[in-house]
Parts: C-alpha cells; sequence; structure tokens
C-alpha cells in the first residue's frame, strides 16, 4: 500500500527525533538551567494533570493525552508536513533535555526505568504517526502541484493503518506507563 514510502518517512521522522533528542541532551549540558526549566514545565503541564489515585484513570488520561497527540500528528500532515517535524523536534528536545537533567542525580538506570518501559511502544507510535502525517502532506503537495494524487483517498488508507497499529501501541505503552512504570521507579526509590 505504501510502496516503502512508510518506512523512508518514518525513517525522516526517527531522525528528526534523534537529532532533536541529543540537541535537547546538549542544550542542558551547555546551559543545564535550561534543563530545571524544562523538567518544572513537564511537572507542571503534564504530571501535575494525571489522577494519582486510581490506576485506570490515570491510564486513561495518559491514553487520552498520547492518543490526541498521535492523531494531531497525523492530520496534521495537512499543512505540507511541518506541524509533525515541529512536535517531533519539540518533543525530542524536551525528552533529551529532561534526561539530561536528571541523569546526574539519579542515574542513568533510573531515568531508562522512567523512560524505557512505556517508551519503548510510545516513541514508536509517535514517530510512526509522524511518518503518516509527512505521508498526508506529501500527498497533499503532489495532489495541489502535480494533480497524480487524490489524498482524500489515500489518506482513508493512512487512517486504517493508524488504527490497526499505532492505537494499539499506543494503548499499550499507556497500559505500561500507568501500572507498570511507577513500580519500577517505586522499586529504584
Amino acid at each position: 500500500m505504501f510502496d516503502g514510502r512508510l518506512s523512508r518517512s518514518t525513517l525522516f521522522a526517527t531522525l528528526v527525533f534523534a537529532f532533536a533528542l541529543f540537541g535537547g541532551i546538549l542544550a542542558v549540558r551547555e546551559d543545564p538551567a535550561l534543563g530545571t526549566e524544562m523538567v518544572a514545565a513537564f511537572q507542571e503541564q503534564v504530571s501535575g494533570g494525571f489522577p494519582s489515585d486510581s490506576g485506570v484513570m490515570l491510564f486513561l488520561t495518559i491514553l487520552i493525552n498520547n492518543l490526541v497527540a498521535c492523531i494531531a500528528l497525523f492530520i496534521g500532515g495537512a499543512t505540507f508536513g511541518l506541524l509533525p517535524l515541529l512536535v517531533l523536534a519539540m518533543n525530542g528536545l524536551v525528552i533529551g533535555g529532561i534526561f539530561e537533567t536528571i541523569r546526574p542525580d539519579r542515574g542513568i538506570i533510573f531515568v531508562l526505568a522512567a523512560l524505557l518501559p512505556h517508551g519503548l511502544l510510545e516513541i514508536p507510535s509517535v514517530i510512526l504517526s509522524a511518518g503518516l502525517g509527512l505521508l498526508l502532506g506529501e500527498g497533499l503537495i503532489r495532489e495541489l502541484v502535480l494533480n497524480d494524487v487524490d489524498v482524500a483517498g489515500v489518506a482513508g488508507g493512512y487512517g486504517r493503518f493508524f488504527v490497526r497499529i499505532v492505537v494499539p501501541l499506543i494503548t499499550a505503552a499507556a497500559a505500561v506507563e500507568a501500572f507498570i512504570t511507577p513500580h519500577l521507579l517505586q522499586l529504584m526509590s
């Protein structure tokens, strides 16, 4: 269905995310105060909005947040692919910055325990969503410039892929983040 285009767009999205991640690490090494600001903003905007009393409510909150983000990455491709690239870069910078801020105090094992269990599912979901968004942007450009693609028609196929692959991955990631990651971190504290 994608003729290797999804692989290429996903690889490109992965590279954008990776470069931004390393950029966030380098930025915090250069200016540690920036990392402190990133952690504070993350705690205020994201963690502060998560209910702490119920694992099920935490799961649902994480799922909805991440699902909305993935949908925005996918549909944001209608901005000719600019929104997915911007969101990926910002997420990479923030994750890299937070990683580098917490690592010296808590250690690499703690940071990896906080990120990897759910991140192994969540990050590919985000990158796949961005890859689909980039394909949508490419289709829109091709329809407008070359008139050789019906972007509405191909978007349906991308949407089916999103529902079959991304939604289950992001659901599993939310379950791990809500029910497993907190216990791992509690064991390490």
